[in-house]
């Protein structure tokens, strides 16, 4: 295995990513997109997820296919970065036809973010106009780190950011995408040493020597839960919606692998899982699809934690201001 050109979900041929931040308000939203609709499944395995339209993506619902993806700061309220997207794309008259009508289909998922020193006090929600901005500027290269539904994100011990990576193997790519804002760390007790050393590709978050000893009581944790993780994992093997659910259930793995604790009670952690081809694959491929986008998934958490750049009022320092 071994990263793709950008080293982006964006490797998967005709996926597109766009981001849109607040600076004052510390904020974020994330899209990705196709020029054509796209299977898509999710998986679910935090206590506390904020989601949209995702009872949509269960393998017996009609629809099969989604025009977009959202990924969103702002908790609840950052659910109307969806609206945003759905609007446009109603404009451009794209959606699921149902008599002449046009329905897009976008689901969403969220983070909490109103807790990181940003500017909240704003009365008209600001996230459909940041659903719209990020959606139009979607594009084959974008920023990681401190974009993004990453832009306000905290970790247990460093800020967060917007992660990505790839993975090329067997003739196919798979790509991950991730907001990171864990109730725990991506780094392992004090140091800056990653969880996800182990599965990093050409030093791409730091090039660090595996970590030598671990926490050997309960990790760093916020206590709070102004959390969630939340990313989205795509190829372009041939999946049925039923195996992008199973490959999103698979990627949780490198959320684990990446993240200490991951999953817990005052998370949402979710994956969404995407094939921007049609068909559907054996299943000795979906296993080593799987494999991959459980690593590709640690990796970009990794990296975007790696990314964050500091910006005035952070409650906490980024992994570039930690200690040697």
């Amino acid at each position: 295995m071994k990263p793709g050109a950008r080293n982006l979900i964006t490797d998967v041929p005709g996926l597109r990513v766009g981001n849109a931040h607040d600076a004052a308000i510390k904020t974020g939203t994330t899209v990705l997109t196709a020029d054509q609709p796209f299977t898509a499944g999710v998986h679910i395995m935090g206590g506390a997820p904020g989601t949209r339209e995702t009872d949509l993506l269960a393998p017996d619902r009609l629809v099969q296919k989604v025009d977009a993806l959202v990924l969103s700061g702002g908790s609840a309220l950052g659910l109307d970065a969806a609206s945003g997207v759905a609007n446009t794309f109603r404009a451009r008259n794209r959606g699921f036809e149902v008599g002449g009508q046009r329905v897009p289909i976008v689901p969403a998922a969220i983070l909490f973010d109103l807790l990181n020193g940003g500017d909240k006090s704003w009365t008209e929600n600001p996230y459909g106009q940041l659903g719209i901005d990020a959606l139009n500027a979607a594009s084959d290269n974008f920023e990681i780190g401190t974009h993004g539904a990453g832009f306000g994100a905290t970790t247990a011990t460093t800020m967060g950011g917007l992660g990505s990576a790839s993975t090329v193997q067997e003739g196919h790519s798979v790509g991950a995408l991730v907001a990171v804002n864990a109730l725990g760390s991506a780094t392992i007790g004090q140091t800056k040493s990653f969880w996800a050393t182990p599965f990093e590709q050409a030093s791409e978050f730091g090039g660090l020597p595996p970590a030598t000893t671990f926490p050997k009581t309960m990790p760093d944790t916020k206590l709070s839960q102004h959390n969630t993780t939340i990313a989205i994992v795509a190829t372009d093997a041939p999946l049925t919606q039923a195996q992008c659910t199973r490959l999103a259930t698979a990627a949780h793995d490198g959320m684990a692998r990446a993240l200490v604790p991951s999953h817990t009670p005052f998370d949402g952690d979710l994956v969404f899982a995407a094939s921007t081809t049609e068909g559907q694959t054996d299943d000795t491929t979906l296993l080593t699809l799987c494999h991959a986008a459980a690593t590709t998934l640690a990796r970009a958490i990794a990296r975007g934690v790696f990314a964050a750049k500091p910006q005035p009022n952070d409650p906490l320092p980024c992994w570039s201001q930690l200690p040697e």
